[in-house]
């Protein structure tokens, strides 16, 4: 990663944390929830994203160093919040699918934000349950 690159991650994480707490508590947020790597605790963080069908669908704007990312890495099994309602599903990375040609398909505010601030964009696909 560039330094750069490396400064970007860093401002917009930081932002993020102080963000993040205020949008989990909007009841029409976008929300994966995921299981602590570590702690073994839920951590919710506000995504965007789109369901379609049973599959809901997201991109990490910074890979395999977001914290959920790796989270999910460690413990597939996630709840995703859409439109105020939990649904469990299995998550999955796919390194191999076009971040960018998914964000095209995904909420545009969102998109654009991940565009212009990522920079190791990841795909990720969860399965929803029934």
């Amino acid at each position: 990663m560039s330094r750069l690159d490396d400064r970007r991650f860093r401002a917009t994480t930081a932002f993020q944390r102080r963000l993040n707490p205020l949008l989990r508590c909007l009841p029409f947020q976008t929300v994966v929830e995921t299981t602590g790597r570590v702690s073994g605790l839920p951590r919710r963080t506000p995504v965007g994203g789109r369901r379609v069908g049973d599959v809901f669908w997201l991109v990490s704007e910074f890979g395999e160093r977001s914290q959920y990312v790796r989270n999910i890495k460690a413990d597939p099994r996630v709840r995703v919040r859409i439109g105020g309602r939990w649904h469990t599903g299995t998550a999955g990375l796919l390194p191999d699918d076009d971040p960018a040609a998914r964000l095209r398909g995904l909420p545009r505010f969102n998109s654009v934000a991940v565009r212009a601030l990522g920079t190791d964009l990841l795909t990720v696909r969860v399965d929803l349950d029934g």
